[in-house]
């Protein structure tokens, strides 16, 4: 799995190659974004005491210029999925998160978006009452659960600029529901959940031999 990919362009090709790819460390060593990157892209401390990080940056870019999905998919952990195994991975994790009553806060979250489209998550968070003390961990817990359940997605990042009009800081996650951002049909596979899981299962022991099925079986669910 060792790639020395030096730009988005290129790590947009792997990832249509894989399949799957988390962004960050995923427990299993080599899969990720960050291992198949040079050095120079990850990240780095500039000698003024700012960083640079190209990788981070990239995402947008990736998840609005290329053919794939981004959210924490991976064992509450974010990455990339191509749109080729999204209706696969989305029939498969659905079918263990049914879906949410809409009385529910996870319900009232879906629906807050469908209205409006997509929201960064700070004014997701006040639109469905949770901006008192202590909330923003226990918002966010229910929208990583809607991930994980490929029902919410990233569309974007959204940076502040500064008085020069120049994006920065860590950028904020422009959410959305994968109906609204890909289609009602983007997920409809004529398979099973459980053939759509033994596809991916087979799939990722191909492009990981070495890896034990328990692994895998963390990170997908």
């Amino acid at each position: 799995m060792k790639r020395k990919i030096n730009s988005c362009p290129q790590l947009m090709d792997y990832i249509q190659q894989v399949g799957f790819l988390p962004l960050l460390y995923s427990g299993i060593d080599g899969f990720s974004a960050e291992e198949s990157v040079s050095s120079q892209c990850r990240y780095h401390v500039l000698p003024d005491g700012g960083w640079e990080w190209p990788l981070w940056k990239w995402k947008g870019s990736i998840i609005t210029e290329s053919d794939c999905v981004y959210g924490k998919f991976f064992d509450k952990k974010a990455g990339f999925i191509s749109r080729e195994w999204w209706g696969d991975f989305c029939n498969w994790r659905r079918s263990l998160s049914p879906s949410p009553l809409e009385d529910s806060i996870e319900g009232v979250i879906l629906d807050v978006l469908r209205v409006n489209g997509s929201m960064i998550t700070r004014e997701l968070r006040a639109a469905c009452g949770f901006d008192g003390p202590k909330m923003r961990s226990r918002f966010d817990s229910y929208v990583t659960r809607l991930q994980m359940a490929c029902r919410v997605v990233t569309e974007d990042f959204v940076y502040p600029r500064d008085r020069h009009d120049r994006p920065y800081g860590w950028g904020w996650a422009l959410l959305t529901t994968p109906e609204q951002l890909l289609g009602s049909d983007s997920f409809l596979v004529n398979r099973t959940p459980e053939q759509s899981h033994e596809r991916i299962v087979k799939h990722l022991k191909k492009i990981l031999p070495a890896v034990t099925e328990k692994e895998l079986l963390k990170l997908i669910g």
